[in-house]
């Protein structure tokens, strides 16, 4: 459609949509960016546009009252996880405003293939292996949720070229569009403060599957209950990968060895070895299924065995996720910053071998914590607790101690002020062979702008310990 002339608002001035309202004003549209932020915050990106609205109409609504006027707007973008039920954006759409986002912008543009990979936990690790599995083979761009923004490399994409997108469940509710390509990694309950309840969690998630057609092919996870039973939305080829049960089709473990196995027109394509269990490089039982995912999606998109095989033998894995920082007198410090959920953090946990000293804590997603609690209570000496969730936990923690007839095995937890206090107060007692985790199990937003930040600096602290 053309945008010339149109009155057009962008919700949310972040790096997402900093490449849209390039877009947005280089086609003509009157653009008006709205931000509950304040222009001291926005300043890094104000100061990206400050050349562009030189030369173009670009108006600005900051701070309190950001989103008065929404409703004279003919077309609003807004951001993934700008809640749908405030007050002003129920008054634009009865009031016939039409809505769109970044992401649907690009679907709605662009022509090359796209893998897109969505889940509650495991997307960034799979994306990122499914990414340097396609760069090896196709020119390839990566972004989404991760990387950069799919707008802000459009006019890079060229014939042959292949795009892997992070997917989250605010990027793909009301999408109407589907990729070429959908990996489910697994869902379980996440953002449950945004999205009003787990039925509407899984409804934005399916959506990476509700508009593929016949000739598109969907990637799930057999072991997720969830997961398993989308495959009756698929149109498509549907194929299924499992750590736990061997598959007909799809990719599994069997006897220590990764295979998959593809369907040729109606018959059995032949199993392949993928690789040995002992070749991954990541830790954990969630990584295999994350390697499965990423392998049988590249197979698919024709990626030959061999490259993907040479990348898992190589993969290091990504930033804030089981990331190890340093080894101080005989304790390895490991960053998980990334595990925003109670289901992630106990993927971090149960690939520990060592004890843990335990750092965890953060922003109030409204999810359940005594299941993490319980692992938690086996692989934990010592239990930091900070942030909004501190009582949430510790009362998790106390339930699951009432329960037990003996206690005196189970973890000490302490509550800190601040990241700051855990490190240090961490560090006084670990134990040469202990393990000091950094794994929240919730987001970061009561004290940092990003689970990045958070992690950063808790490397900062680590790599600043004295002996």
């Amino acid at each position: 459609m053309s945008f010339f002339g149109k009155k057009v608002a962008v919700v949310g001035l972040a790096v997402n949509n900093t490449p849209l309202i390039k877009y947005l004003a280089r086609e003509g549209a009157v653009v008006t960016v709205m931000d509950r932020k304040t222009p001291d915050e926005l300043a890094e990106f104000l100061r990206e546009l400050a050349d562009l609205q030189s030369r173009c109409d670009i108006q600005y609504q900051l701070g309190p009252g950001y989103l008065k006027h929404l409703s004279e707007q003919e077309i609003v973008f807004l951001s993934p996880g700008i809640p749908k039920n405030l007050p002003e954006i129920q008054e634009a759409k009865k009031a016939g405003v039409r809505f769109s986002s970044e992401l649907q912008l690009f679907f709605s543009l662009n022509h090359a293939p796209v893998i897109g990979v969505t889940g509650s936990s495991g997307k960034t690790t799979t994306t990122s292996l499914l990414g340097e599995m396609l760069t090896g083979v196709y020119p390839t761009k990566i972004g989404g949720n991760i990387g950069r923004p799919p707008l802000s490399f459009l006019s890079e994409l060229s014939a042959g070229s292949w795009v892997v997108l992070e997917l989250s469940s605010f990027q793909l509710q009301d999408l109407g569009y589907s990729p070429h390509i959908a990996i489910v990694t697994n869902i379980t309950p996440n953002h449950l403060d945004i999205h009003s309840s787990m039925e509407e969690y899984i409804a934005a998630k399916s959506e990476a599957l509700l508009y593929q057609n016949y000739n598109d092919v969907a990637v799930l996870n057999w072991d997720n209950e969830i997961t398993r039973n989308l495959g009756r939305l698929v149109k498509g080829e549907c194929y299924y990968f499992s750590r736990q049960s061997p598959l007909e089709y799809g990719a599994y473990v069997k006897e220590d060895r990764l295979y998959l196995s593809l369907c040729t027109q109606g018959s059995r394509g032949g199993e392949e070895l993928i690789c040995e269990r002992s070749d991954l490089t990541l830790p954990g039982e969630h990584n295999v299924e994350n390697v499965l995912a990423a392998a049988l999606a590249a197979r698919l998109a024709g990626v030959p065995m061999k490259a993907i095989t040479k990348v898992i033998r190589e993969f290091k894995g990504v930033e804030h996720r089981l990331e190890f920082v340093r080894e101080l007198n005989g304790v390895r410090f490991i960053n998980d910053s990334i595990s925003t959920t109670p289901t992630r953090a106990i993927a971090g946990l149960l690939a520990m071998k060592a004890p843990v000293i335990l750092i965890a804590g953060g922003y109030d997603k409204r999810l359940p914590f005594e299941e993490f609690a319980e692992v938690a209570a086996e692989k934990c000496r010592v239990v930091y607790l900070l942030g909004a969730t501190t009582e949430q936990i510790e009362e998790a923690f106390n339930r699951l101690r009432l329960t037990r007839k003996a206690s005196k095995n189970f973890p000490v937890i302490k509550r800190v002020s601040d990241l700051e206090e855990a490190v240090y107060a961490a560090k006084s007692l670990a134990l040469p062979g202990d393990v000091v985790l950094l794994s929240p199990a919730c987001a970061s937003y009561d004290m940092f702008r990003s689970f990045e930040e958070r992690g950063r600096l808790f490397k900062k602290l680590v790599l600043e310990l004295q002996p």
